[in-house]
């Protein structure tokens, strides 16, 4: 095993429990293969998950990329930044891109799709990608993520749907007067 390895595992079996041993590894790792795209997954995540500095995970994220296109460990953590920095658009092309990569978890950026759908309030396209999700799904994290989800969705669904209901202009019921 090389020695990046070591400080990589360290780093990913600290975080997110102990950021300042993730941290120390993360560097260690670094110091040895500044363009490996664990590593710099890894410190994107910290940006994004820990600091909400979503600009400069954005950049860790792309710096992966950019060394590997096939990083697929980067892919769903990128997408989930986007959608939080609200870069809509940008992640539907993420998305697009990352479906069609050979070995790609399908189900995990499915997943990802419906968020984003959700987030733009649209959630009959959600519940589209999520039963999609579902087919792809071969774990039990996935379809427990994919039932979570769903009940989110369809509980903004109802949500919004009352809303609609209590806006609606009550007939009145006043009485002619002779």
């Amino acid at each position: 095993m090389k020695t990046i390895d070591k400080y990589l595992f360290q780093a990913l079996d600290n975080y997110p429990y102990s950021l300042e041993e993730t941290i120390e590894s993360l560097d260690y790792a670094f110091s040895y293969d500044s363009k490996n795209t664990m590593v710099l997954c890894l410190y994107g995540r910290i940006q994004a998950e820990q600091l909400w500095n979503y600009e400069e995970a954005k950049n860790y994220f792309q710096q992966a990329l950019g060394e590997n296109i096939n990083a697929l460990e980067v892919y769903s953590y990128y997408i989930q930044t986007l959608i939080l920095n609200e870069d809509y658009e940008e992640a539907e092309k993420l998305i697009d891109f990352a479906l069609t990569l050979k070995g790609i978890n399908r189900a995990d950026i499915l997943l990802k799709k419906a968020i984003l759908f959700e987030v733009q309030l649209e959630f009959k396209k959600a519940l589209k990608e999520i039963k999609k999700a579902k087919l792809y799904s071969i774990h039990y994290i996935s379809e427990g993520d994919c039932t979570e989800i769903e009940k989110r969705i369809k509980a903004k669904i109802d949500l919004t749907e009352k809303k609609k209901k209590s806006k609606k202009p009550k007939k009145s019921s006043k009485k002619k007067s002779k």
